[in-house]
């Protein structure tokens, strides 16, 4: 039988280069391979502030990019958290099995206090809905990147806080980490973030990726602009590129647009299929996900009710 496999992403924007070769592409290498789903982490997303309006368009694009970059739905159950409830009743559970100052500990919410940020309760709550996404469907594999290590540990403890309490429930996931799953760099060189205003866009024009690939901040002190060589890697091999880069030594426009003509001729194929999908073809979709994921999840929290006593 074929593993389970489990991944998301949040419908929090537009989605860019970094989006594509650190979570969607990998997805894309390896889903036919497992038992996979593909969850839209819709409930996630309020964590930021978003508009409503906005949040039902992402939705619909993220669904839409999935299978534009190659994914066949009827290969992988995509559905949307929300529309699987028992994602946050057991979120609540798992909540009142942790400690706070074990909670303290997450990433995300240490970032935002070290940056000063007021970070909201759902943000601090965040790993115990991600480990409710993860166990209730006996997930085997998750996959993730090596930042993101931290998520699929607090599944595991959460795991293991529930089987010591009630009885063996739920299984212990393990993360996969994809060597093709890395930081992608940003135009100014830091992490490729829509919060740090510093993407490429996945689906974007030409004329939308050359202003971005032009805004690529240059170190002149080098022997080549390294932020427009590493995202370069990304598109050709470093032995090919290594000899051009040699060959343009010092013209970092001339680099640049190779750049930009070779994200553009990557991208133009997913593009042309992702404007072609509609939205009543995205909503089919994630009709046939939720049917999927709940009959799942709903048979797993049957045993859950029971297993804590709420059932009568």
């Amino acid at each position: 039988m074929k593993k389970r496999l489990l991944t998301g992403l949040q419908p929090s924007g537009d989605l860019h280069i970094g989006n594509y070769f650190g979570a969607l592409k990998p997805f894309v290498d390896i889903y036919e391979r497992h038992e996979s789903f593909l969850m839209v982490a819709d409930y996630h997303a309020l964590t930021s502030k978003i508009e409503p309006t906005e949040l039902r368009q992402n939705i619909l694009n993220i669904v839409r990019s999935y299978v534009a970059i190659g994914v066949d739905p009827s290969k992988a159950v995509i559905f949307k958290q929300s529309d699987v409830q028992e994602h946050t009743e057991l979120a609540w559970i798992f909540n009142c099995l942790v400690t706070v100052p074990f909670l303290m500990q997450g990433h995300a919410y240490k970032d935002k206090v070290a940056k000063g940020l007021e970070p909201n309760a759902g943000l601090f709550t965040y790993p115990m809905l991600m480990a409710a996404d993860i166990l209730l469907y006996d997930t085997d594999i998750v996959p993730v990147g090596q930042d993101q290590r931290q998520h699929i540990e607090y599944a595991r403890e959460a795991a293991a806080k529930f089987n010591g309490a009630f009885g063996e429930t739920f299984k212990e996931p393990q993360e996969l980490i994809l060597k093709s799953v890395g930081t992608v760099p940003g135009i100014d060189g830091e992490k490729m973030s829509k919060s740090y205003k510093n993407t490429i866009p996945l689906f974007g024009t030409k004329d939308e990726i050359a202003k971005a690939v032009m805004s690529i901040v240059t170190d002149s002190s080098g022997e080549r602009p390294e932020h427009v060589y590493a995202i370069h890697t990304l598109y050709r091999g470093e032995d090919e590129l290594a000899a051009r880069y040699e060959e343009k030594k010092g013209n970092y426009k001339e680099l640049k647009e190779m750049l930009i003509e070779d994200i553009d001729a990557y991208i133009a194929p997913m593009r042309e299929r992702h404007d072609a999908i509609t939205d009543e073809e995205v909503k089919r979709i994630l009709k046939d996900g939720r049917e999927k994921a709940r009959t799942i999840a709903s048979v797993k929290m049957v045993d859950v009710r029971e297993k804590i006593g709420v059932s009568l």
